[in-house]
């Protein structure tokens, strides 16, 4: 098998593109039929699961509209997901919308107006809202009343109307970024955090069932190892490794096949791929450990900033390896280590540093 691989070495080109957490668009619709759509199907995040549940046979038994509800979170860790769960147990209508999709205070409007009662509408990005629009959402969210403005200048006219009662479900990655006044017209904060070992292994061998791939549990455990704790990220690697063993073996992923497909994708034992490498070689070669602010990174790596901050860094953060200080990311003794790299002690190396930069 391994004369195959060796013949064989452009093929990991192809592959490496779908395991970039940052491409979100591969295979969207296979991404949704691998989505639970009851709560009993949802795997991991026990105690959000257990709460969740609570609010909404409450609300069944008062027969009012859920609280809304705002899912934060690292990308990939199930916020559309469980959006559409929550509508599904409340037996009501889901329509689904993006913050940067709502351009005018009349979009929302429009919206509004054709929801049906109890109805859960569900705002991806709903940090990147207009102002204008999140100023109709406030009595609408807390009234069910929609203002509207009727002409222009001195002859204008506000008329009120009702609305239907209904539950907004908004989404971010960015919770900070959420206008206070909106944030605090959710009832319900929840944060998603990323799943443990054992939880992405039970979603590995879901989706396999579903995807109809044989695989062992040892070598969903080697998948789920360098998942980032990710479920996004663990279907995508589940479908590439699955093509490895069409091509190299019986179409069976077990251990060793699972080790070498992970191994050609240049994704290591603790999930980190080519560009987490290229942050910590800047940090920890090219600026001797820090600070180093996070434009700089991303200039070096040739990743946008945002970017670097939503997708790579949380993940880098909580494996320890960078820590953020008032004069930019600092690499630990840890990321030093993994890097095979002495820690030299050089405080003035960057004396000229901009202190404002993060």
């Amino acid at each position: 098998m391994d004369d195959k691989i060796n013949e064989n070495n452009d093929v990991n080109n192809d592959l490496n593109d779908d395991v970039n957490p940052k491409h979100l668009k591969v295979d969207t619709e296979l991404d949704k039929s691998l989505r639970p759509r009851r709560i009993s199907d949802f795997i991991g995040q026990k105690k959000i699961v257990e709460n969740l549940l609570v609010f909404i046979k409450s609300a069944g038994k008062r027969k009012e509209p859920l609280d809304h509800v705002i899912l934060s979170g690292p990308p990939g860790l199930g916020k559309t997901c469980l959006a559409e769960i929550i509508a599904n147990e409340l037996g009501v209508g889901f329509r689904i919308t993006s913050g940067p999709a709502i351009e005018r205070a009349g979009d929302i409007a429009a919206i509004l107006t054709n929801l049906e009662k109890f109805d859960v509408l569900f705002i991806d990005e709903i940090h990147r809202l207009n102002r204008s629009v999140e100023e109709i959402l406030y009595p609408a969210m807390e009234d069910y009343k929609l203002d509207i403005i009727i002409g222009k200048g001195p002859s204008a006219k506000s008329i009120r109307i009702d609305i239907e009662p209904f539950t907004i479900i908004g989404a971010t990655t960015r919770i900070g970024l959420v206008a206070p006044p909106l944030r605090d017209r959710f009832g319900v904060n929840i944060r998603l955090d990323y799943y443990d070992k054992e939880s992405i292994v039970e979603i590995i061998l879901r989706s396999a069932r579903i995807l109809g791939i044989e695989i062992t549990r040892k070598g969903a455990e080697v998948i789920a190892g360098r998942s980032r704790g990710t479920p996004r990220i663990a279907n995508r690697l589940l479908r590439r490794v699955r093509d490895y063993a069409l091509m190299y073996s019986d179409s069976v992923i077990n251990e060793d096949i699972a080790e070498k497909a992970l191994e050609r994708l240049d994704i290591d034992r603790l999930g980190l791929d080519v560009v987490d490498k290229k942050i910590l070689n800047t940090v920890v070669v090219k600026f001797n450990g820090g600070p180093v602010g996070v434009g700089t990174i991303a200039a070096s790596i040739g990743e946008e900033v945002d970017t670097v901050e939503d997708v790579y860094e949380p993940y880098l953060l909580q494996l320890g390896f960078l820590k953020r200080t008032s004069k930019g990311r600092v690499a630990t003794d840890r990321a030093f280590r993994y890097m095979g790299i002495d820690k030299e002690d050089n405080p003035k190396l960057f004396s000229n540093t901009p202190e404002n930069e993060s």
